[in-house]
């Protein structure tokens, strides 16, 4: 239990460090920000072996505010990510259901290419990534209920490439996400949330992970049509969940339609502490 404890308070203060140092990071000169505010609604399919052995097939609907921030004359922009969803699933007979709910955040910095005389630009860089949430099944006894609570280091890259539809600039990006390393929370195989909360029992309940035992990956195709400084997104978003802890399996496969209205402002500072928008 001790070991449960020590990780769980690294967790902890890694999670504090990074909402510190975004709390902290106020620009000198103001930033270009850009902000897309997304609906997703698509189909869902679940399995955790821990709660059934059978597959789940529903629907998701997903909340996403995806920003990016860049100092003017830098290459570094940084990255924050806040998606909010609900899923709804039956199973093959349709005599049961499962309903999932999660937050996860994304926070990091990007390396920006710009070619093409800036038509086309490339990023690559890492956040840290955290989820939160459960599973509920309706047809659990014993352990109706599954916590969902991991954090990584998330490999993240897009392109983005601008064209004129006459005096309509379109841009099409590609946005891709690879979880690489981390720990996720995982009860044993056969082992009751009650033996772990209650009596204590720590059994390799927080589990590292990595691309071998949790290949996952998120991955956007969209297309913006510009409305002045704002846009119009819509598109594809294809999230890939998978680990395999304590001898259990687990994935949520989800495809998505997605539309968002897409906003840049510029932060200028017009004296000390007081920041301005355009």
């Amino acid at each position: 239990m001790k070991t449960c404890r020590r990780l769980l308070t690294a967790i902890a203060c890694m999670a504090a460090t990074t909402a510190a140092t975004a709390q902290e990071d106020t620009p000198d000169a103001g930033r270009m920000v850009t902000t897309a505010r997304m609906v997703a609604v698509g189909a869902t399919d679940i399995l955790d072996t821990y709660l059934s052995q059978e597959k789940y097939k529903g629907t998701e609907v997903r909340y996403m505010s995806h920003s990016l921030s860049t100092k003017p004359g830098s290459n570094i922009s940084r990255l924050i990510i806040h998606q909010g969803m609900a899923a709804f699933a039956d199973n093959r007979s349709g005599n049961g259901g499962e309903m999932e709910g999660m937050y996860n955040f994304q926070y990091g910095w990007l390396y920006n290419w710009r070619l093409y005389g800036g038509r086309l630009r490339v990023t690559a860089g890492a956040t840290a990534d955290a989820t939160a949430g459960f599973l509920y099944n309706t047809h659990g006894s014993n352990n109706p209920a599954q916590a969902r609570l991991n954090i990584n280091i998330t490999p993240t890259a897009s392109a983005a490439y601008t064209l004129r539809w006459g005096n309509t600039p379109l841009t099409i990006s590609y946005e891709l996400a690879m979880p690489l390393a981390g720990m996720m929370f995982s009860p044993n195989y056969g082992q009751s949330y009650y033996e772990i909360f209650s009596r204590g029992n720590y059994d390799h309940n927080i589990v590292p992970t990595y691309f071998g035992n949790a290949p996952s990956m998120r991955n956007m195709l969209t297309i913006d049509i510009g409305l002045g400084s704002n846009a119009l997104r819509i598109g594809y978003l294809g999230d890939i969940r998978q680990a395999k802890p304590n001898s259990l399996k687990q994935h949520k496969y989800t495809h998505a339609f997605l539309i968002g209205f897409i906003r840049t402002i510029k932060t200028v500072k017009v004296k000390a502490g007081n920041f301005t928008q355009k």
